[in-house]
């Protein structure tokens, strides 16, 4: 049995893929890219044949529209003549009646009363006012009243009467107990000595022993100020600092709290309690 012979040996070109489409290939599988990358692939290829499906549905039919019928031979345009009744302002503002805008309305007019009086309607009578006004300082208020005369149509009639002058202090009712030191070390404490209504200034404990001085009242806090005398060597108590650098000059203490102060050579001890802040009256004028 003869075999046939086989014919010449057929080679396959080999295909070698280019090297950036291999590296792409291995890191969209590193990423786990490849099921989007297939997926976008399938819609491009999948898009123009949705698209073209869509057109190829038949359009809806489009009703024809009526043509406007002619207009009959004979027919014309009729121009009618407009008659704006509500535009004429005498039918308008018929039934108004004029007004004076120089009359204010409410004050009747007093000519026929008074044997001619003014048209305008406004009265003739002068009347008086009175004005308060009151200032308020570190060492007390002080309220002026002032009355002036209005001439007819609420002009000042040009004279102002000064009226009373009121002035106010803060005072206050300070206790003041008086401590000495002995010459063999005991303390002698004098009875407490209650001062009401005390007007600034005042000097404290007195004229001759001036430790500190009452200057009124904070117009921020309302709280008593005292000034330190040079000779006090020492102060114990809560007290807010106003003015002073190394030491301090001015302070503002709370009412029930005591403030001791160390005074002259000896160092006598002077313990004072603001107790009251009030407003007095200190004269008249």
């Amino acid at each position: 049995m003869n075999w046939l012979k086989s014919g010449p040996e057929l080679k396959m070109p080999e295909l070698k893929v280019p090297d950036f489409l291999v590296d792409l290939y291995w890191d969209l599988r590193d990423r786990r890219l490849l099921p989007l990358v297939a997926l976008a692939i399938v819609a491009i290829v999948a898009v123009p044949f949705l698209i073209g499906g869509s057109k190829s549905e038949s359009p809806e039919p489009v009703a024809p529209v009526a043509a406007p019928s002619p207009e009959p031979a004979g027919s014309k345009l009729t121009v009618v003549e407009a008659k704006p009744g509500l535009r004429d302002y005498h039918k308008r503002l018929g039934s108004d009646t004029p007004t004076d805008p120089f009359k204010q309305p409410g004050r009747p007019s007093e000519g026929g009363a008074n044997g001619g009086g003014s048209e305008s309607g406004v009265s003739t009578t002068a009347t008086s006012t009175s004005t308060t006004v009151t200032s308020t300082s570190g060492n007390g208020t002080t309220t002026t009243t002032t009355e002036s005369t209005t001439g007819p149509g609420g002009s000042p009639s040009g004279t102002v009467e000064p009226g009373h002058l009121t002035l106010f202090a803060f005072a206050i009712d300070v206790k003041i107990v008086r401590t000495e030191t002995k010459p063999d070390g005991s303390k002698k404490s004098d009875e407490p000595e209650i001062r009401h209504r005390v007007v600034p200034p005042a000097a404290l404990p007195s004229e001759k022993e001036q430790a500190v001085t009452y200057m009124g009242i904070s117009p921020k806090t309302q709280a008593p100020m005292l000034l330190i005398s040079d000779a006090v060597t020492s102060v114990f108590g809560e007290a807010n600092c106003l003015s002073g650098a190394s030491t301090c000059q001015l302070i503002e203490v709370e009412p029930d709290l005591p403030m001791t102060f160390v005074y002259g050579p000896h160092s006598v001890r002077y313990k004072i309690t603001v107790l009251k802040v009030e407003p007095v009256v200190t004269g008249h004028t």
